[in-house]
């Protein structure tokens, strides 16, 4: 039986080089979508499916991240002075969403790396890892349905997916190969990491999070140690791990998310989309900016 998962492991260490110069002092994570930061979002989601403590991996640079979540005295005691108390109440709720740690990312280049420096957090317990630039929005949320498909198949490793099947989303995504097992649930034979025009057989789009059992340590140092024999330049990525763990007939598998919607924060255009489309809910602003909208003329 699977433990309780109570840890999820969010990196944020990159350099959000695509949204310079906007993030040259400030991490792409905290972008804000209205007015919440996109990996507030990410959090809010991990902390439904029942998560207390969050590791977050960061750079050198992303101190504004660790400030967000700690408690802001001074901007509590001005609210409170000015009679804010609505704005106090929402800013203390940031603190009080779970236990935040932070890691400083070191290692070779790739999205495996940032897991690896949180191992010793984790210990012997599942987890869940989350990007800190985008997030699904589901109902149930994505974490809770990766969690009670995790639990319900005991398996070493969970990943959320979307059913995606353009040619252009070969080329942006990695993909798991195998065979269902019930209706949005793929049990994995392989994943392949960006198939491009060499399409496989598989709509199952592996993005946005995973549920993993211990035992991915092992697997991400057995492909370190493959990397130094190859004495090849190459990224150290959770894909080669998780095939690792279908070498070794460990159960993977690949969870469509359910009444959910994508939204990659990693990509300008679609952050704009993002930003839009929020706006256009946000109860203070969706009438005004609706009609703004409308008046524009494109």
């Amino acid at each position: 039986m699977n433990k309780k998962i109570r840890k999820a492991i969010i990196p944020a260490a990159g350099y959000g080089t695509r949204f310079l110069p906007a993030t040259k002092a400030q991490p792409k994570e905290m972008l804000p979508i209205v007015d919440k930061p996109i990996i507030q979002y990410v959090v809010e989601d991990a902390v439904s499916a029942g998560v207390e403590d969050i590791i977050i991996v960061t750079g050198w640079f992303k101190r504004t991240i660790e400030d967000h979540f700690d408690y802001p005295f001074e901007l509590e005691k001005r609210l409170e002075e000015s009679g804010k108390y609505e704005e106090l109440e929402e800013i203390r709720k940031i603190a009080n969403l779970a236990n935040f740690y932070f890691v400083r990312q070191k290692g070779p280049l790739g999205n495996a790396t940032p897991i690896w420096n949180a191992r010793d957090f984790i210990g012997n317990e599942p987890f869940i890892v989350l990007w800190g630039d985008d997030f699904i929005q589901a109902s149930p949320t994505r974490c809770q349905q990766m969690v009670k498909a995790f639990e319900e198949n005991e398996s070493s490793a969970l990943l959320a997916s979307m059913r995606l099947g353009r040619p252009e989303d070969y080329k942006r995504y990695g993909y798991a190969v195998g065979e269902e097992v019930r209706p949005g649930l793929l049990r994995a034979t392989q994943l392949v990491e960006k198939p491009g025009s060499n399409r496989i057989k598989s709509d199952y789009a592996v993005i946005s999070g995973a549920v993993y059992g211990p035992e991915i340590f092992g697997a991400i140092e057995e492909a370190m140690k493959r990397q130094e024999l190859e004495n090849t330049p190459k990224e150290l990525v959770y894909v080669d791990a998780v095939n690792i763990l279908l070498e070794q007939n460990k159960s993977c598998y690949a969870l469509e998310i359910k009444n959910g919607k994508y939204y990659d924060c990693g990509n300008k255009l679609e952050y704009l989309k993002t930003v839009v489309e929020f706006g256009l809910k946000h109860e203070d602003l969706k009438d005004e900016f609706g009609s703004y909208l409308k008046k524009l003329k494109i």
